[in-house]
């Protein structure tokens, strides 16, 4: 009978603080705790009292990596409930400046974070060393993903153009000219992306994921649609709270998400792309059959060959927005009031998955309550079951190499913002 317990005090460079503990009783894994200990934000307590005109602001400050997921959330949320139409060239703009968000995202992820683990380097700076290519497209392509951001934002990092109702200004067409080129290199630099990661080495690995994701009648998923999965769902944004749970567990200060039967689920770049995988534009659409991807991925490995396709996605959709750009008369539509509306809840996606704002206001337009359901909270359920069929997997491994088994299930979720050089610290006990 042989027991031990893996403790990870630190889970480095990801944003928030965490640990993890695996418990190994004759050769069965008994426990498995991704431990997220970061203090307690409170960002929906700060929001309580604040106008709603406030919301995109304050809440993109979540996250330096995903800014513009967080204002996208709590714009649809509340114009729902207020009953604001924005535009089309508003809802083009806003789009378009998501495009820019995926892009600097994913190219962060895969080249900077997630290749490494595939070529045996302990970080991308050592990578860089041998490799200096990769870097290079990786840095030029998450440039270009910020050029979207400055020119639409304001700003690379939480942006300040953003508003309930649109954007305070919308810039002309020859304002937006000179992102064509910075678009169509980085196009280019995508298509090479996915023909890359499609040679990588990956483990043979099939999980049964319930995937969920938005679903738009017409469109890849961004800033609306319905919330699907794999089994079957098929809700307005509105009922999200009807059919998935949060709940508090005693080793993490993060909240749990489950489906309402207690299952965990996935959301992020394979429940999308599984989901979706026909609304893919033409060129996403032909780099992902020319490197035979499958309709539905399966193996958290290849997660990175689905983010790579994904950034073909949103820089092919930006190039094509900003070719029929027309500037809107207006920036913004003003909402009326009254505002003690019920209803104020949306769904958007952000680069790690599905994004969920709920508000409740009061009469004169101050935000009563607020619930926001991050993509990393939704996936750590599923996280911690991935980590448990690793470790099952791998118990001939020794210590050194199982907690590296860990880090890499870990990394393929890019579970926020980074995961990189020593994302874990083995402390072993023996029984």
């Amino acid at each position: 009978m042989t027991d031990r317990t893996i403790a990870v005090d630190y889970l480095a460079r990801v944003e928030g603080e965490g640990a993890l503990r695996v418990r190994i009783h004759d050769r069965t894994v008994e426990e498995v705790e991704l431990r997220i200990f970061e203090p307690p934000r409170f960002f929906e307590a700060f929001l309580r009292g604040r106008s709603y005109l406030e919301s995109p602001d304050i809440t993109a400050r979540i996250c330096g990596i995903c800014p513009v997921a967080y204002q996208m959330s709590a714009c649809h949320a509340l114009e729902h409930g207020l009953g604001l139409r924005v535009t089309p060239a508003v809802r083009a703009l806003r789009r378009m400046l998501y495009c820019g968000e995926w892009i600097e995202s994913h190219a962060l992820h895969v080249y900077l974070l997630h290749v490494p683990d595939f070529l045996g380097y302990p970080d991308a700076i050592r990578m860089a060393k041998d490799h200096p290519i990769l870097v290079q497209r990786g840095l030029r392509l998450k440039k270009a993903g910020n050029a979207i951001m400055t020119a639409l934002g304001g700003r690379e990092i939480h942006p300040v153009n953003v508003r309930v109702g649109g954007f305070y200004r919308c810039p002309s067409r020859e304002e937006l000219e000179p992102l064509r080129p910075v678009l169509e290199e980085a196009l280019g630099i995508a298509e090479e992306t996915v023909r890359f990661a499609a040679g990588l080495p990956f483990p043979a690995v099939e999980e049964d994921y319930e995937f969920v994701a938005l679903r738009h009648p017409e469109e890849y998923p961004m800033n609306e649609g319905e919330v699907v999965s794999s089994r079957g769902l098929r809700i307005p944004a509105t009922r999200f709270e009807e059919e998935f749970r949060e709940f508090q567990v005693p080793h993490s200060n993060a909240l749990h998400s489950m489906r309402r039967d207690g299952g965990s689920y996935l959301v992020g770049p394979m429940a999308r792309y599984a989901l979706n995988r026909d609304r893919l534009l033409p060129r996403a659409d032909a780099v992902a059959r020319e490197v035979g991807l499958e309709p539905v991925v399966r193996n958290p490995f290849r997660s990175v060959l689905v983010r790579s396709v994904e950034i073909v996605q949103a820089c092919e959709e930006a190039l094509r927005l900003l070719d029929g750009y027309r500037p809107p008369e207006r920036p913004f539509e003003v909402a009326a009031g009254p505002f003690d509306v019920p209803g104020c809840a949306a769904a958007t996606e952000a680069p790690r998955g599905l994004l969920y704002h709920r508000y409740q206001l009061d009469a004169t337009g101050l935000i009563e309550e607020a619930k926001i359901v991050a993509p990393t909270s939704q996936n750590q359920k599923r996280i911690e079951d991935d980590l448990r069929e690793v470790v099952t997997r791998s118990l001939e491994l020794d210590d050194a190499h199982l907690t590296d088994a860990c880090e890499r299930a870990i990394r393929n979720h890019d579970p926020c913002i980074s995961c990189a050089t020593h994302f874990l610290t083995l402390d072993l006990a023996r029984d």
